[in-house]
């Protein structure tokens, strides 16, 4: 009998919900709604992890908000409902936004161009709070040597960098300019060694 008590009790504290079901589905949603206009006011970097201040302050976001969203639940259900809420909230908010694009766009943003035609805006990086620094380590990562190579760069409303290469590449001008001093080079060589004109015999 003791047993069956225990293992009553043991299926009772996973499963039973420490809070209305009510509550557990509006707690989600309400800090979802708060955390997506939190976001879009301050701005895409945050989204982009620049530096590591600002994995900090996301990581301790989650953390921070996570008793908002359980409360005094910490049953399995609880945790379930809580997850399948976030899921289904997101889920219907992408879904209306795809549908509804200019919405999308106001709620998103717009993309922010922070170098047009090789030339960083400095307006554009003091809007966004980044620093040159900060942005020359991106393109560092995404494979570029300098800001000679870059044509544009876009910030983009979730926070990631489109950069389009200077086309030709710096590579490939250097290149083209080395084979066409060559071409000079030996063409010049060619004409010291033509007949008549190489060094006359003593």
């Amino acid at each position: 009998m003791s047993h069956w008590l225990a293992s009553h009790d043991m299926w009772s504290s996973i499963f039973a919900l420490g809070a209305p079901l009510a509550e557990k589905v509006l707690r989600p949603v309400i800090v979802y709604l708060f955390l997506v206009v939190l976001l879009r006011i301050f701005g895409k970097r945050e989204l982009a992890q620049l530096n590591p201040f600002d994995l900090v302050v996301l990581l301790s976001l989650s953390n921070t908000v996570q008793n908002a969203i359980i409360g005094n639940d910490n049953s399995l259900s609880g945790g379930l409902i809580g997850a399948f809420t976030l899921l289904a909230i997101n889920y219907l908010v992408v879904r209306y936004l795809f549908r509804h694009r200019r919405l999308d766009q106001i709620l998103e943003g717009r993309p922010t161009v922070l170098i047009e035609r090789g030339h960083i805006l400095r307006k554009a990086l003091a809007k966004e709070l980044l620093t040159r620094s900060e942005l020359m380590t991106v393109l560092h990562r995404q494979g570029f040597g300098g800001l000679d190579e870059v044509d544009e760069c876009i910030l983009e409303p979730g926070g990631t960098f489109a950069i389009r290469r200077k086309v030709p590449p710096v590579d490939e001008i250097q290149h083209e300019e080395v084979v066409r001093r060559l071409d000079e080079l030996s063409g010049k060589i060619d004409r010291l060694l033509a007949p008549g004109r190489g060094p006359q015999p003593a």
